[in-house]
């Protein structure tokens, strides 16, 4: 299965200004998924998708291709990442290289153990996904078999659809969300369902202690302690 690595990055951020090439310990983020992609040995071709020359000529430093620079009206607060995912299929498509399905990396989430995106490709292809998302378990408290739904009254009904809660911590199934760190979809997926997350769809479990989601001031400020505890040799 042949796997294009694609970063999606844009320089309009205004909750991080400037954050793709932002410094976070001892580099610029996007250089933390530019090096897992390029590590990892099932993705095929990396290339990062950007907006900006700026972030282009830092990307290019690490060794990403940059095979364009994204239109502007793909870079809007607005715009949708499938869009932004089937304009880079189409582009490389359009100069004759085909690929099985996309690895989606994102720069706001730039921490992951050695080896991560390698075991969810394999995980992906052995069995026989559609896509794949790496997640982590919602803690109990948020699990949705004890979060509620009100309606305009002020009435609560439990956000399963269950009549009655559920007594006790361990009794919960355990429930998981997105994280952020790796999607994989196939490329028939994507253009005949222009979703990235659809059909046969697996999830592989992350390790908390590599989480960042970096939105926020608060945010990046939560993933610099991360890094600090991650990385204690590189200060």
């Amino acid at each position: 299965m042949k796997i294009l690595g694609l970063i999606t990055a844009r320089g309009g951020s205004k909750g991080i200004p400037g954050k793709n090439i932002k410094v976070l310990g001892n580099q610029p983020l996007i250089a933390y998924v530019i090096q897992d992609g390029l590590q990892a040995k099932l993705v095929d071709k990396v290339i990062v998708s950007a907006d900006a020359e700026e972030i282009a000529e830092v990307a290019k430093q690490y060794g990403a291709e940059i095979p364009f620079i994204r239109p502007a009206e793909l870079a809007l607060d607005t715009t949708p990442t499938i869009d932004v995912v089937i304009h880079a299929i189409q582009f490389l498509e359009e100069k004759g290289e085909f690929f099985d399905a996309v690895c989606l990396l994102q720069p706001t989430s730039p921490f992951k153990p050695k080896g991560f995106i390698d075991a969810c490709i394999q995980k992906f292809i052995e069995t026989h996904a559609d896509s794949l998302v790496s997640v982590l378990e919602v803690p109990h408290e948020y699990n949705p078999h004890w979060t509620f739904e009100m309606d305009t009254t002020g009435h609560l009904s439990i956000a399963t659809g269950e009549a009655t809660l559920i007594p006790r911590r361990q009794e919960l199934p355990k429930a998981y969300h997105r994280d952020g760190s790796v999607y994989i979809s196939k490329v028939s997926l994507i253009k005949e369902r222009n979703v990235l997350v659809g059909g046969n769809t697996v999830g592989m479990i992350s390790d908390s202690r590599y989480y960042a989601n970096l939105d926020t001031l608060e945010d990046w400020a939560e993933a610099e302690q991360t890094y600090k505890q991650l990385y204690p040799c590189a200060e």
